[in-house]
């Protein structure tokens, strides 16, 4: 390119308000990696899942959720972290369902986590169809942000010192049509025996190469640059999948789907889901359409003994 594009010239064809708020977003990426040094060991408590959360986590949870309200375009928050929903004011066009820190398991080793949001204009919960936009942002050796607002998938590079300066790296990403690589979460010995076929298949067959980095983020990211597979499937100790649907699963399908690819559930789309649960979890299958097409024919659902 002859010059550098910013996140904020971007976005400017967008709608105003949902310009605004995505720039706001983007913004809060200094003051959150500042805090990564001081917060790698320290344990806050458990979520509503009954899951250990990090100071890490509890401390980005509580600064978006400030920087978000102060916008005045945010209605509803819903994340991961919080037991109920926060009410932030009635009047306001938005709805963010987000991941605060994924992948948070990783701070301690140090490899890639992230934040993923959706942002909506109904409450939840309603299906993925209704996203007006979805982010990420991976925090690895560099920081980039992914976005897509209904005009193309974009990632975004932070660079240099100081302010959040995000510039365009990829604009309209598509997914290569011959994948590259795969990844699988979960214990292999909980799946039902067709998807450990369908997963060996995917090195005999389709000549894949396992990279698994532990974190949705990271592992998205690669199969969104590098076409592929990735999935957390139904297994016997988490029949429904352990990843959940609202907070990760359908702002990432959006991403992945309008750059090419396909998603599923073990019965559609993850865009077609629908749950009146709004933590529920799902199993989740992203990748080439082709890949996904043979894994509809598969048996995925696992079933715990004597169900």
């Amino acid at each position: 390119m002859e010059r550098e594009i910013t996140f904020e010239e971007h976005t400017r064809e967008l709608e105003p308000e949902l310009a605004r708020l995505l720039v706001t977003i983007a913004d809060m990426t200094v003051e959150i990696r500042n805090e990564f040094p001081h917060r790698l060991m320290g344990v806050s408590g458990t979520n509503k899942y009954g899951e250990v959360v990090s100071e890490l986590d509890a401390w980005v949870n509580d600064y978006i959720c400030k920087k978000l309200a102060a916008t005045g375009l945010v209605r509803k928050i819903y994340s991961e972290e919080l037991v109920q929903p926060l009410l932030v004011r009635e009047d306001a066009p938005f709805v963010v369902a987000m991941d605060p820190l994924d992948g948070s398991s990783n701070i301690v080793t140090n490899n890639p986590f992230g934040t993923i949001m959706g942002i909506y204009r109904k409450d939840l919960p309603v299906t993925g169809e209704n996203l007006a936009a979805s982010l990420y942002k991976l925090y690895g050796p560099i920081t980039t942000l992914v976005y897509d607002a209904g005009k193309g998938v974009h990632e975004f590079v932070k660079h240099r010192k100081g302010a959040a300066k995000y510039c365009l790296l990829h604009e309209k990403m598509k997914i290569p049509e011959e994948g590259g690589v795969f990844g699988l979460g979960g214990e292999p010995l909980e799946w039902t025996p067709e998807f450990l076929r369908f997963a060996k298949d995917l090195v005999k067959v389709h000549k894949l190469k396992l990279r698994y980095c532990g974190a949705f983020v990271g592992d998205f990211s690669q199969i969104l640059h590098k076409g592929g597979f990735f999935s957390y499937p139904s297994s016997v100790k988490n029949p429904k999948g352990k990843l959940r649907l609202f907070y990760e699963a359908q702002p990432m399908a959006k991403i992945f789907e309008d750059a090419g690819g396909a998603t599923w559930s073990g019965s559609e789309s993850l865009l077609k889901t629908k749950c009146d649960d709004v933590n529920v979890r799902t199993p989740l299958y992203f990748g080439n359409k082709k890949i996904i097409e043979l894994l509809k024919g598969v048996k995925t659902v696992a079933h715990k003994e004597g169900e």
